[in-house]
């Protein structure tokens, strides 16, 4: 699904990406992780298009993708959730998902009316809602959501754009411990159905989580395993995990 060579990015003295090679399954969840400074904000955003990489190959469903724009990348059906979209808190949950049907269709606006009446924009925005655990909540103003509940809405809008690989960055920050078993069992049902790239410093979510993991250590990535070779590799417990464990 995603192929990655050779990418590098310097920022001045700074090698935030340093010759990253990276495969993506289809129908996988790939975790990455490192320590912070490791360089996973820029990687994302190389493979979102919001960074242009100086050197290396970025390819996509076997399409380079290198130089294309974040929302080519989009329509494509490469999703970066918590960046997709702004959520409008005026707007109820099933309107906000709405919308990101209505935009990723292509359907002109004709201003938000239409979004909110039209069925083949509601029934798949519905869908999307049901299938984050939110269908409760649907009709409820964004504003009013708690902060898990916004995550699972900003995962609502990446699958409101039926994509390919959705890219999850950091999907727990600042969540507490319920709402954070809430996230955890949100991706197992993900799981499988849909190929996901997951940043996360949480490694309890990341071992129950993923079927490989990719460590970034200083821009360089130093191993990609099963979880299990991952938690047994020493040089991984060494720049990584054993700050933690």
């Amino acid at each position: 699904m995603l192929e990655v060579r050779g990418l590098t990015k310097s920022f001045g003295a700074l090698r935030a990406s340093d010759g990253i090679d990276l495969l993506v399954r289809e129908g996988e969840t790939h975790a990455l992780i490192g320590p912070n400074g490791a360089g996973k904000t820029t990687f994302i955003g190389q493979l979102a298009g919001t960074i242009r990489p100086d050197a290396g190959r970025i390819a996509f469903g076997g399409e380079d993708v290198t130089l294309h724009s974040a929302p080519r990348r989009a329509r494509m059906g490469l999703a970066r959730s918590f960046q997709i979209t702004t959520i409008y808190h005026d707007f109820t949950v099933l309107q906000n998902v709405a919308l990101a049907v209505q935009a990723h269709a292509g359907h002109s606006f004709r201003f938000w009316r239409p979004a909110f009446s039209d069925p083949e924009l509601l029934e798949p925005a519905r869908r999307a809602v049901e299938e984050v655990g939110l269908a409760e909540r649907q009709h409820a103003v964004a504003g009013s959501l708690s902060h898990g509940e916004h995550r699972q809405l900003e995962v609502a809008i990446a699958l409101a754009t039926r994509p390919r690989l959705l890219l999850l960055d950091e999907p727990m920050a600042g969540m507490g411990v319920d709402e954070s078993q809430r996230m955890i069992e949100l991706l197992s049902r993900l799981k499988g159905r849909h190929t996901i790239l997951l940043v996360e410093h949480d490694m309890d979510a990341v071992f129950r989580l993923a079927d490989r993991i990719s460590v970034l250590v200083y821009g360089r990535l130093i191993a990609t395993d099963t979880p299990e070779r991952i938690r047994a590799n020493e040089e991984v417990r060494r720049a990584y995990l054993g700050e933690d464990r």
